[in-house]
């Protein structure tokens, strides 16, 4: 089956139509159509022919048929059944040469064991997604939380999320999302899209972002899981000072005061006003000072 005209919403709906489908809103459902916005974006990814690719929430193929043409291997994850069943005839002869798989259901959790299945480091993978609000910042989080890098990443998301991505510290943006996206990955704007690049229409703008993995020694900590812990408790309100939202996380023997002072932190200071390597930093003197009470 050939694939429909990806720039006019009335082919799109036509064979939404014609197949008895609907667009669903829980799913945040919204195809581009503006050709130049979707080749500016995949460019991004920088594919080279064999490249290991994954897409999020693939749709009708309107991104899918450029990743392939440019000669990746493709898997896509998608959970509209509708859609899985127009992809694998859209894009059967790619399927038949082993070089487009489909993995259904939520990719919120069967990303980290496909991983497993696929037997491929995370490294060696491209990210890519027009990620719905409702997901994204859960998905981006979910795989830097669990310590997995991926070789670049190139997400489409509502522009606010955008800005929570890439925001700095001391203002409204920053918080432990922007953190957690800016210790592992080095982020770059991409292209902004107006409602009109998308049918259905969406009501917000949105922007593409890439995520480029850091040098590991830029980003490393002793404990992993101990630096995302605190950075959530120090957001948690995060109107308090750091002294006031760290208490609870502190083992026993601790010394507060010694902690912020040996990290060259003010204990009154707000986390929105701490930078990725204050952080870094603060998670370092704690591992070290827990480590030492258990000698």
């Amino acid at each position: 089956m050939n694939t429909p005209d990806y720039n006019s919403p009335a082919a799109l709906k036509a064979v939404m139509e014609e197949h008895g489908m609907a667009m669903q809103k829980k799913f945040g459902q919204n195809f581009m159509v503006n050709p130049a916005a979707r080749n500016s974006i995949v460019d991004m990814l920088d594919i080279h022919e064999g490249d290991v690719v994954w897409e999020i929430g693939p749709g009708l193929g309107c991104m899918t048929h450029e990743i392939l043409q440019k000669g990746a291997n493709l898997t896509v994850f998608e959970i509209d059944r509708g859609f899985i069943s127009l992809l694998h005839d859209f894009f059967a002869f790619y399927e038949s040469n082993n070089l487009f798989r489909i993995k259904e259901g939520d990719v919120l959790k069967n990303w980290l064991p496909e991983i497993s299945a696929q037997s491929v480091d995370s490294r060696r993978i491209k990210l890519f997604g027009n990620l719905p609000y409702n997901i994204a910042a859960t998905f981006i989080a979910d795989t830097i939380t669990k310590g997995y890098l991926f070789d670049r990443c190139v997400f489409t998301v509502q522009k606010e999320v955008a800005d929570r991505m890439r925001a700095k510290p001391s203002t409204k943006n920053y918080s432990s999302f922007s953190v957690l996206c800016q210790w592992r990955y080095v982020l770059s704007a991409g292209i902004e899209l107006a409602p009109g690049n998308f049918w259905p229409r969406p009501n917000v703008s949105s922007q593409a972002v890439l995520f480029m993995p850091k040098n590991e020694n830029a980003s490393a900590c002793p404990d992993n899981a101990l630096f995302v812990r605190l950075v959530h408790t120090l957001f948690s309100q995060r109107r308090k000072t750091l002294q006031n939202n760290i208490k609870g996380m502190l083992p026993k023997g601790i010394d507060m005061q010694d902690l912020f002072e040996q990290s060259a932190i003010s204990p009154s200071e707000r986390a929105e006003n701490l930078t990725v390597d204050d952080f870094l930093r603060l998670s370092e003197t704690l591992n070290s000072a827990t480590l030492n009470l258990d000698e």
